[in-house]
């Protein structure tokens, strides 16, 4: 007598690609451990949050996934304009904290357009490189319309300010015109401009603030007490975690509120202090299982937009891990990434979760049941 899972479980229950959901709430799960220590012992106010925002963000990336990228592709330039028109209501009515005006307040949320922005610009450069002919690859009609397409929300952004958001932002249009083909003599060109430029933009155009994040990022002993403060405690708690933590809630740098952000942009520290360096491992694999994931995605996608999709969010992902943990280890300026799954924060987990739904989007085809990492 044979077996038909699918008469008993629903088949786009069947379909999902549970090896990829196991995953993301190991990931998820250890965050909210991690924020339950981070508050001395509690749920409130932030892991309670974290786990609800992370279901709530699971259910939406889920839905993403059921559209085609066909249905993608058709309203992909609509909500490019929706997300830029709403960095412009940021400048206009933005609700102001630390010193940044980056939210817009809906009532029931508080949004952070600018996070959206980063799947909306791999979409958009990922659509005109995707009818882009492929004679006009190396002409200057390949050049100027992404550069159009990333220069505005990005300049509505730094002037929030916010430079970490603006950097990603540039990162994932430049790795779809990358993977699209554009000639390596550009990025090269460019490369060799932002050397000649960052001097000058660091006198001229950065603020006092972000100044600041760079002498320190090169010094922080310099002024421990001061600006540096928090890329050294940072080094504190990692360093004394060790090979195997000081154990689960008996952190004494977040606990003792030595280490400010312990709970958002510096949680890895937090982590790493009660987990040491085994709880550090455990989350470098499984980003490294996500990447591969959405890489592969990419690489048996059927269509030049599909690949395009795939590798430039797999990428964006990428790019949040990469700079937060080189930043709390003081291998970059504090820019204020924060770190998927495991800091508190609706905005980026919401940015996260679009992105793998989108991926899940690229790789559905009918009958395929949960081949994540196949």
């Amino acid at each position: 007598m044979s077996t038909r899972p699918n008469a008993i479980v629903p088949a786009p229950i069947a379909q999902l690609p549970w090896k990829l959901m196991f995953l993301l709430f190991c990931l998820a799960g250890f965050g909210g451990v991690v924020l339950y220590s981070a508050a001395g012992g509690s749920f409130m106010p932030w892991a309670a949050p974290h786990l609800v925002r992370f279901l709530v963000a699971l259910g939406l990336a889920i839905g993403i996934s059921r559209f085609s990228p066909d249905f993608w592709k058709k309203v992909t330039f609509p909500i490019y304009g929706a997300v830029l028109a709403m960095l412009v209501l940021v400048e206009l009515l933005g609700q102001i904290g630390g010193g940044s005006q980056r939210w817009l307040n809906l009532g029931i949320i508080t949004l952070q357009p600018s996070e959206l922005m980063k799947p909306t610009i791999v979409l958009a450069v990922a659509l005109f490189f995707d009818r882009l002919p492929p004679s006009k690859l190396y002409t200057i009609d390949a050049i100027w319309p992404p550069l159009v397409l990333m220069g505005f929300p990005s300049a509505l952004v730094l002037l929030q300010p916010d430079l970490g958001t603006t950097i990603t932002i540039i990162a994932g249009g430049v790795v779809v015109a990358f993977m699209a083909g554009l000639p390596m003599r550009l990025f090269v060109g460019a490369g060799a401009a932002i050397a000649v430029i960052a001097p000058l933009a660091y006198f001229f155009v950065l603020e006092d603030y972000q100044r600041g994040r760079v002498t320190t990022f090169l010094d922080p002993a310099a002024d421990p007490l001061g600006a540096g403060y928090h890329i050294s405690q940072s080094k504190i708690a990692i360093g004394s975690g060790g090979l195997w933590g000081k154990g689960f809630l008996n952190g004494t740098q977040s606990h003792l509120d030595y280490l400010p952000e312990g709970h958002t942009d510096f949680v890895f520290a937090t982590m790493a202090e009660e987990w040491g360096l085994m709880g550090g491992l455990a989350i470098l694999i499984g980003f490294a299982l996500l990447f591969s994931w959405g890489f592969r995605v990419a690489l048996r996608a059927n269509t030049r937009y599909g690949k395009l999709v795939a590798a430039g969010l797999t990428t964006t992902i990428f790019f949040y891990v990469a700079i937060n943990l080189m930043m709390v280890m003081g291998l970059a300026p504090v820019v204020g990434i924060p770190l998927p799954f495991l800091s508190h924060g609706g905005s980026s987990m919401l940015t996260i979760m679009i992105c793998i739904g989108l991926i899940m989007a690229v790789d559905r085809k009918p009958g395929r049941r949960g081949g994540a990492f196949g």
